[in-house]
């Protein structure tokens, strides 16, 4: 298991939008069951086959770094951000707020480099509207997956029809979904195809793209062999 390689995925958005219970049940195939904050950032790893029933068809470990979305931890945040291969943003379908903030997220991963050395303030206020979408895309240059959460709650189903106006102008496929409910990422349904065509994405591009950057793994067993991904403090429900 330890020559397997890796790919780290962030999970972004806001406070309370329910970044953990879908990182959960997406790991573990069942709901959370208690629920809580997360402190900083806490990691779920799953195997994922990569193009699963053809010839080319390869076992690798998905991280999913699920990051807290406090605004009293910005200044800490871009410490999990390298190296990222792939961005999950999670957004709540009662709270339009959240689906506008996502390029905040976007913004904040895409700058990561310069965010020691600027006003994080500034950094946090910038409007997604404020940015060129083709010239930001080009910046992370990285698969992005728009997933929107608390779908039982939502008393207008119209909604299920739509994809979130970042979705639309970064063409990201888009996954709506109840995380207290397995059926919605259940094998087989189109969001868990969706998940799945995501991972192939981010396992492409890292490993399989034309001057791919050095394995993952090469890079993290040079540094700690036989420890496995680090695992940060956390309390839950983020």
């Amino acid at each position: 298991m330890s020559g397997i390689d890796r790919v780290r995925i962030m999970v972004l958005g806001d406070s309370g939008v329910g970044k953990t219970s879908f990182v959960h049940m997406a790991a573990n195939n069942e709901p959370i069951k208690t629920p809580g904050w997360t402190v900083g950032c806490s990691v779920e790893v799953k195997l994922h086959e990569y193009k699963e029933g053809t010839p080319g068809q390869v076992t690798y470990f998905v991280e999913l770094w699920d990051v807290g979305g406090s605004s009293n931890h910005h200044n800490t945040r871009p410490v999990f951000y390298t190296p990222c291969h792939g961005v999950i943003l999670v957004h709540d379908l009662t709270n339009r707020k959240s689906e506008e903030n996502l390029g905040k997220w976007l913004y904040e991963i895409a700058n990561k480099d310069t965010y020691k050395d600027r006003d994080v303030s500034l950094l946090s206020m910038q409007s997604f509207d404020d940015a060129d979408p083709e010239n930001f895309l080009g910046s992370i240059q990285i698969p992005i997956l728009v997933i929107g959460t608390k779908l039982d709650q939502v008393d207008d189903k119209k909604c299920v029809n739509r994809t979130s106006k970042l979705g639309n102008q970064f063409d990201a496929e888009e996954i709506l979904l109840d995380c207290r409910q397995t059926r919605y990422l259940a094998a087989g349904t189109t969001n868990a195809v969706k998940l799945s065509r995501f991972y192939d994405r981010v396992i492409e591009k890292q490993y399989y793209t034309r001057n791919s950057v050095p394995s993952y793994s090469d890079r993290y067993n040079s540094l700690s062999p036989n420890l496995p991904p680090r695992f940060y403090a956390t309390s839950h429900q983020d």
